[in-house]
C-alpha cells in the first residue's frame, strides 16, 4: 500500500493540523484507506467544520415539526397522518465541470435523500446562478445543467415544478445548481438512518460501484484552479431508469417491517453512508470489501469507499429478512449483496481478501470532526470592505413604458419558458401550478390538500448587507407562499458561499445566517434540513473570484383545500388592482437602478418581519375566503413589473394610477418588501378588511384593454410579451 507522505496528506486535502488529529485518533499512522476515508468525511462538504457552530443557531423545532436537520430530509406534519419530506441539496463544482451530468446526478442525489425516509417523491424544483450571457462558456452551461435536470427528472418520473434561475458575472468561474426534492408518507411510517441491533446485517442494493466520482466531496470542498477541467473524472454519472426502479423497490421493501435503518449513498458514497449509520446508532460496523457488487474490475477497497456512483442505498436489515429483501430487489432488477453487519466496537473495519484493511474509531470520524470558529468581520468591517457604492440621487426616468421594457427582457426578469418547457410539470397529474406563479402548486394525491413549494434568494441583497439579504430570502419564500394561499410551515436551504478562510466571506456566512434566524423565528418558519457548499470561487481562466453569498431557501407550506389556491394571473376586466403594503420607492439594489441607469449600488431594502407576517395573514385569509381573483407578490423589478407579469399571465391588460411623486419610477420600480398586488371584484370588502387589520392597502389601478399603462406611458401586451420572451429564445437560437 502507498507510503502515506506529506505530499501524499496534501493531495487529500487535510492541513498539517488536520493530520496530527487523525494520528492522534488513530494513535498510529494510518494506511491509504484509512486517510482517504478521514479525508472526505472531514472535508467541508461532509462535516461543515467551518459552517456547524453557526447552523446550531438557527430555529428548527415547531409543533409541526417531525423530524429537523440531522437526517436525510426534513419531516413535517401536514395533516391527515400524512409528512411532507423535503431537503435542498448543492451540486455546484460537478455542474461546472460536466454540466449535464453534474446536474443530472444531483437531482438524483436529492431524489434519494427523500425517498430513503419512506416518501415518494412528488415535486423536484431548483435554484439556479449563471455568469453573465455573454461568457464564452455561458450558454453551454446552461443548455448542459438545464438538459441534465430535465433528463432526469423526466426520466424518473418526478415533475419538475419551479424554481428560479438569474445571472450575475460573479457566477462566471462558480455556477450554482441547488436542487431541491419534495415527498409525501405517512406520518407513522417514516425511516431513519441509525444503525441499531448488533449482528444485524448490513446490505448493498442499487447499481453498481465504479469509479465514477472518487473523491467528489473533496472537489466540492476546494476552490476552482486552472485545472477544472482536469477534475472531469470526480463528477459522477446518473441513470434515471435505475433510480426509478430503485425507488420503487425501496418503497416495496419499506411496505414490510424488515428495514432497521436505511440511508443513500450520496457525497463519499459508501464512507459517508457506513459512518453515518454506525454513528446516529451509536454502534460499530464491520464490512466485507469482498462483497461490494462492482462494475470494472480489479476495484481497491480505497476506490470502493471513496466511489460516488449514483443509484445506490445500504441498508440494515432486520435478522433473517434478506432472502425476503433480495427477491424484491431481484424483481426489480437490481444488485442485492449483504456486505456486512452492526457491531458494538464503535469502529469501522474493512476486511478485503482476508485481511482487515481499515480500522477506525467512529467518533474521530463523525461527531468529534474538525470544527472551526472561523474569523469574520464586523458588520462596519464587512461594509468598508464591501465598498458598495452609496446612492446620492434617485435617477429620473423620462420614459416609465422604455424602462419597463428594457427589465422585461432582461436576464434576470426574461420568461423562463425556454428553461421550464424542457422539464416533464405534469407527470403524476397532480401538479396544480406551474412556473411562472409565486409557488408552484402539487396536490396531496386522493385529498383536497396541496402543497405548496417555492424557492428564493437575492444575491445582491446578501452582498450588500448580509443580515437583511438573509432576512429577505426567507421573507419572500414566506410571501410567495402566502400569495398562493399556502400556510408557511418549514424551509430547506443551501447556503453557497465562498472561501470560509477568508474574515470578509465568513462575515456574509454568519450575517445571513442572523438574519435568516430572526426571519424564521419572528414568522413561525423553522430550517428542518439544509446543505452548505463553500469555496465557491475560481482562479480558472476566464472565472471570476468569489461568488455572490447566496443561501438559496426552500420554503414548504399547504393548503387545506386546492379550491382556494390563488394564481397571478388577471381573470377579467373591470376589476379593481389593489397594492398591499406601503410603497417608500426604496432603489437601493434594484434591477432597475442596474438594468436602465447601469448603476448597482445602494442599500439592501430593509425587512420590517412584524409587516411580512401582518399583511401575509391578512392576504392568507382573503384568499382563503374567495375575495381575490389574482394575487401576486412584489419582488425583483417593483410593483410595475409584477402587475406587467399579471396582466401577461391573465392576457389582460391593466391601466395604473401614477403616483403624484417627484419620482415615480422609485415607486414603480422600487424594491420595497411586505407588499402584494391583488385584483379584486370586491375592492370596498378589501379596503375594509385591510383597515380593520390595520394593514396599508390602496387602489392603484383598474384590469382591462390590451396594455399595460398609464398617464404618459402604454406598452402593448403583445410588446410586451415579446420583450419577456426575447432574451431566451434569441440567446439559444444558434
Amino acid at each position: 500500500m502507498a507510503e502515506i507522505t506529506q505530499d501524499v496528506v496534501e493531495a487529500h486535502g487535510l492541513s498539517p493540523e488536520e493530520y496530527e488529529r487523525v494520528l492522534h485518533a488513530m494513535g498510529r499512522e494510518p494506511n491509504l484507506v484509512e486517510l482517504g476515508i478521514f479525508s472526505v468525511m472531514w472535508s467541508e462538504h461532509c462535516s461543515y467544520k467551518s459552517s456547524r457552530l453557526h447552523l446550531k443557531k438557527l430555529p428548527t423545532e415547531a409543533p409541526w415539526v417531525i423530524c429537523g436537520p440531522g437526517e436525510n430530509a426534513g419531516v413535517i406534519d401536514i395533516g391527515d397522518g400524512q409528512a411532507a419530506i423535503f431537503k435542498m441539496e448543492s451540486h455546484n463544482h460537478p455542474s461546472y465541470i460536466e454540466p449535464y451530468q453534474g446536474a443530472a446526478t444531483g437531482v438524483g442525489g436529492i431524489l434519494r435523500d427523500v425517498f430513503t425516509m419512506g416518501a415518494r417523491p412528488v415535486a423536484n424544483m431548483n435554484a439556479l446562478r449563471f455568469g453573465r450571457p455573454d461568457h464564452p462558456k455561458m450558454k453551454h452551461l446552461v443548455k448542459g445543467v438545464v438538459a441534465g435536470i430535465g433528463g432526469y427528472g423526466n426520466c424518473v418520473g418526478v415533475p419538475t415544478v419551479g424554481g428560479e434561475t438569474n445571472f450575475h458575472p460573479a457566477y462566471d468561474g462558480n455556477i450554482l445548481v441547488n436542487a431541491m426534492t419534495v415527498g409525501v408518507a405517512d406520518a407513522d411510517k417514516i425511516f431513519y438512518s441509525a444503525a441499531t441491533g448488533v449482528g444485524n446485517p448490513i446490505v448493498y442494493v442499487g447499481s453498481k460501484t465504479g469509479r465514477d466520482g472518487i473523491h467528489g466531496a473533496t472537489m466540492a470542498s476546494a476552490d476552482f484552479a486552472e485545472d477544472a477541467e482536469a477534475k472531469r473524472p470526480t463528477v459522477q454519472v446518473g441513470d434515471p431508469f435505475t433510480e426509478k426502479l430503485l425507488i420503487e423497490a425501496c418503497l416495496e421493501l419499506m411496505a414490510t417491517d424488515a428495514i432497521v435503518a436505511i440511508q443513500d449513498m450520496g457525497a463519499a458514497g459508501l464512507t459517508s453512508s457506513s459512518v453515518e449509520m454506525a454513528t446516529n446508532g451509536k454502534a460499530g460496523i464491520r464490512l466485507v470489501m469482498d462483497n461490494v457488487p462492482c462494475r470494472e474490475e480489479g476495484m481497491t477497497p480505497y476506490e470502493m469507499m471513496l466511489s460516488e456512483s449514483q443509484e445506490r442505498m445500504l441498508m440494515v436489515l432486520k435478522p433473517g429478512r434478506e432472502a425476503e429483501a433480495e427477491a424484491i430487489f431481484h424483481k426489480w432488477e437490481l444488485d442485492f449483496a449483504v456486505i456486512g453487519e452492526v457491531t458494538d466496537t464503535g469502529h469501522m473495519v474493512l476486511e478485503w481478501q482476508g485481511e482487515v484493511v481499515a480500522d477506525i474509531p467512529l467518533g474521530p470520524l463523525a461527531a468529534d470532526a474538525p470544527l472551526y470558529d472561523r474569523p469574520a468581520m464586523s458588520r462596519e468591517e464587512y461594509k468598508a470592505w464591501a465598498q458598495v457604492n452609496p446612492l446620492r440621487e434617485v435617477p429620473h426616468s423620462t420614459d416609465i413604458g422604455a424602462d419597463l421594457l428594457k427589465l422585461m427582457a432582461s436576464p434576470d426578469l426574461a420568461s423562463r419558458r425556454w428553461i421550464w418547457e424542457q422539464y416533464d410539470s405534469q407527470v403524476g397529474a397532480d401538479t396544480l401550478q406551474l412556473s411562472g406563479g409565486d409557488a408552484a402548486v402539487v396536490r396531496v394525491h386522493g385529498t383536497r390538500k396541496a402543497l405548496a413549494m417555492t424557492t428564493d434568494c437575492t444575491p445582491r441583497y446578501c452582498y450588500a448587507d448580509p443580515y437583511e439579504g438573509g432576512k429577505q430570502a426567507i421573507a419572500e419564500a414566506y410571501r410567495n407562499l402566502c400569495a398562493v394561499g399556502a400556510r408557511p410551515l418549514a424551509v430547506t436551504n443551501c447556503l453557497n458561499f465562498a472561501n470560509p478562510q477568508r474574515p470578509e466571506i465568513m462575515a456574509q456566512l454568519t450575517g445571513c445566517l442572523e438574519g435568516m434566524g430572526d426571519a424564521c423565528r419572528a414568522l413561525d418558519f423553522p430550517i428542518v434540513s439544509g446543505n452548505v457548499s463553500l469555496y465557491n470561487e475560481s482562479k480558472a481562466t476566464g472565472g471570476g473570484s468569489a461568488i455572490l453569498p447566496t443561501p438559496a431557501i426552500g420554503g414548504v407550506g399547504v393548503i387545506d383545500d386546492y379550491a382556494r389556491m390563488a394564481t397571478i394571473g388577471f381573470k377579467s376586466e373591470g376589476e379593481a388592482l389593489i397594492l398591499i403594503g406601503h410603497t417608500a420607492g426604496h432603489i437601493g439594489q434594484s434591477l432597475w437602478l442596474r438594468e436602465c441607469h447601469g448603476f448597482e449600488g445602494g442599500d439592501a431594502p430593509p425587512v420590517d418581519l412584524d409587516l411580512e407576517r401582518r399583511h401575509a395573514e391578512f392576504v392568507r385569509a382573503l384568499v382563503a375566503d374567495g375575495r381575490f381573483s389574482a394575487v401576486h407578490d412584489c419582488s425583483d423589478g417593483g410593483a410595475l413589473v409584477a402587475i406587467a407579469e399579471m396582466a401577461l399571465a391573465g392576457n389582460i391588460g391593466v391601466e395604473v394610477a401614477l403616483p403624484d411623486v417627484p419620482t415615480p419610477a422609485a415607486v414603480l420600480f422600487g424594491e420595497d418588501q411586505a407588499r402584494y398586488l391583488v385584483s379584486t371584484p370586491q375592492p370596498d370588502a378589501v379596503l375594509s378588511a385591510a383597515s380593520d387589520a390595520g394593514v396599508f392597502a390602496a387602489t392603484v389601478g383598474t384590469t382591462g384593454g390590451i396594455a399595460v399603462g398609464g398617464p404618459g406611458f402604454s406598452v402593448p401586451l403583445v410588446t410586451l410579451r415579446e420583450a419577456s420572451d426575447s432574451f431566451f429564445r434569441d440567446w439559444m437560437a444558434d
